[in-house]
């Protein structure tokens, strides 16, 4: 009996702590959001892959601190990156070795501010709900929600969520028939990663439109 009994008990304890453990898709969000918010002053690095029918996957890298940020891409073996503070927007085309420096227009949201306000939508236009888990992360379906009169918004998006971190580990949704996959998140980007310097680029030509 004395072996039951601490069987039982035993039991009652791992019952009790994965209850504990358990958690909602709300709060699996809260987290999530409260995780993010960290970017604001540590910055965020993400890889955003772009899988166009009849040309493949494009993946392209953000780096994000504050007002700026940088972009890098490579499209048919052409390098292209892009710097903004918020004003002034650095355009770097390696087929033409060239730099085109523009003014930047605060109105129009970056690519990077896109991507970020994907998962900023998902509490308000979207049904959420837990379709598997591991030992490492949670799995979440989203599904556009009635009410969410956005026509943009994309009708469904895959999340996977860290339970040692609660950062997303990966956002998977279809916009356009473009397949969008937003993985590689992680906190922690320097002023050296968002800032453009000319000496970085020797023999670049530069085209002011300022």
């Amino acid at each position: 009996m004395k072996t039951l009994k601490t069987l039982l008990l035993t039991l009652a304890t791992l019952c009790m702590g994965t209850l504990a453990f358990a958690q909602t898709p709300e709060e699996i969000l809260d987290k999530m959001d409260e995780a993010m918010a960290a970017s604001e002053t540590k910055g965020l690095y993400m890889v955003v892959d772009l899988k166009i029918p009849l040309i493949g996957t494009t993946p392209t890298t953000f780096y994000m601190l504050g007002e700026k940020c940088r972009m890098e891409t490579k499209i048919l073996k052409t390098r292209l990156i892009e710097w903004s503070d918020g004003k002034t927007n650095w355009e770097y085309d390696g087929s033409k070795n060239e730099i085109t420096i523009t003014n930047e227009d605060p109105s129009t949201p970056s690519d990077a501010e896109e991507n970020v306000e994907m998962f900023d939508g998902i509490r308000d236009g979207y049904d959420v709900e837990i379709q598997k888990e591991t030992p490492q992360e949670w799995y979440l379906r989203c599904k556009k929600s009635k009410d969410n009169s956005d026509e943009d918004s994309p009708k469904k998006m895959d999340l996977v969520v860290s339970k040692a971190t609660y950062m997303p580990v990966s956002l998977k949704t279809t916009v356009s028939g473009i397949t969008v996959t937003i993985h590689d998140m992680r906190l922690g980007v320097s002023e050296k990663d968002v800032t453009f310097r000319i000496e970085d680029f020797p023999g670049a030509k530069v085209v002011d439109k300022r």
